[in-house]
């Protein structure tokens, strides 16, 4: 292969794309001694932005609850600007499901962690994502045939 040929994978932008944190509840949310309940809901998005260039953002939302009272409400978007060049194109939704979200996440979760803890609370640490076992199920998902639809 001549150097021409052989495939280029380059960072050219990391960033947060977007950043909110909403502390209800304060300041009587910081006597509270319980433990919060957790939920994170994550998505990513992956597009060409033409000339070899794609952009990848992860979002996530992180809702800390004590019963019915929201302790905290973070959400945050990260996002990446990746050069992508003489990659066959079958692979490209790979690199871009898997590649790019795998280099992203770690600024996402430090980004969560550091709001979190600015606001007062105990570090917060989003677990590690397999994006790859991700990418599959959205593969096998999608290569489903959808259920026919039933009539009465």
């Amino acid at each position: 292969m001549t150097d021409a040929q052989q495939p280029v994978f380059n960072i050219e932008k990391l960033y947060v794309k977007d950043l909110s944190l909403e502390v209800p509840n304060a300041p009587a949310i910081y006597l509270e001694r319980e433990a919060p309940q957790i939920d994170v809901n994550m998505s990513t998005e992956s597009r060409a932005l033409g000339d070899d260039m794609y952009h990848t953002s992860i979002t996530v939302t992180v809702t800390a609850k004590i019963g019915d009272k929201t302790m905290f409400l973070v959400e945050c978007t990260q996002a990446g600007v990746f050069r992508i060049q003489n990659v066959p194109q079958d692979q490209i939704p790979m690199v871009l499901g898997i590649g790019c979200p795998n280099i992203v996440f770690p600024y996402l979760r430090e980004a969560v962690s550091d709001v979190v803890i600015r606001a007062g609370f105990p570090p917060l640490l989003l677990n590690p994502v397999n994006f790859e076992a991700l990418f599959l199920q959205q593969q096998q998902a999608q290569q489903q045939p959808a259920a026919p639809e039933q009539t009465h």
